[in-house]
């Protein structure tokens, strides 16, 4: 067929693309279930770090020091092959959501976690002054500031998670870098044009968040620039 990028090559491929479709579908079905177990995940035990409770604290620390410090493809790799020992079967799908979501729940908590730390401390006495629980201090005065310090990092994480189901490719997860593998190994070779496709069809996933991240951020330092001046001005005009 001539070089790895030869035209026979790019043909093939495209008429074969109903391929890469199918696993660009099962990637974005892992990474949205993936995401919202990530955030599920991640906002309880974000919270669990900053309560008052000594056992919660422990827990999520627990959970952050030990997703965050164990490669990824070791966890996927113990669902696959060490839950079938405890009796416990589950379809690839499965493992990749669990897999995938755990992992970057914990970086999430740590998200959640620096979001709140964000909001003045002074906030939450006042809260606890009138009578408002924990949860209700959160849920209700914290969390709604600490949205926006949040969603810029939140989006690089979601950019990540839609990378790393890749991970799932190495248990024959039916993903889309398991199905361009697959297909450029199964007889033609053409490991170039499948691999540049695959690679721009995670581009397209993952360039729009993270160029949303960047603006909103920037838009963020805009916003912060223009409010601390205004403050200083009325501080110095009251004095």
């Amino acid at each position: 067929m001539g070089g790895p990028f030869a035209l026979e090559r790019w043909l093939l491929l495209f008429s074969d693309f109903s391929v890469f479709a199918q696993g660009l579908g099962v990637t974005l079905l892992v990474s949205l279930a993936a995401l919202s177990l990530a955030l599920f995940a991640g906002i309880i035990f974000g919270l669990f770090s900053m309560s008052g409770l000594g056992p919660l604290k422990a827990l999520s620390r627990i959970y952050v020091e030990f997703f965050q410090n164990t490669p990824l493809v070791i966890q996927v790799f113990f669902l696959y092959n060490a839950l079938p020992y405890a009796g416990i079967t589950l379809d690839l799908i499965t493992i990749g959501i669990l897999g995938v979501g755990l992992y970057h729940g914990a970086y999430v908590a740590e998200v959640v976690r620096a979001g709140i730390m964000s909001i003045p401390a002074g906030q939450r006495e006042a809260a606890n002054s009138q009578g408002f629980s924990y949860i209700q201090t959160m849920a209700y005065i914290i969390l709604p500031q600490a949205t926006l310090v949040i969603l810029p990092p939140l989006a690089n994480q979601a950019v990540n998670l839609i990378k790393n189901t890749s991970v799932l490719a190495l248990v024959a997860g039916g993903d889309l870098m398991y199905r361009a593998d697959s297909w450029a190994s199964g007889g033609s070779l053409s490991y170039g044009p499948a691999y540049v496709v695959t690679g721009l069809l995670y581009f397209t996933l993952c360039f729009p968040l993270a160029r949303w991240a960047r603006r909103f951020e920037e838009r963020l330092k805009m916003r912060e620039h223009l409010v601390v001046p205004k403050e200083s001005a009325e501080e110095g005009a009251g004095e």
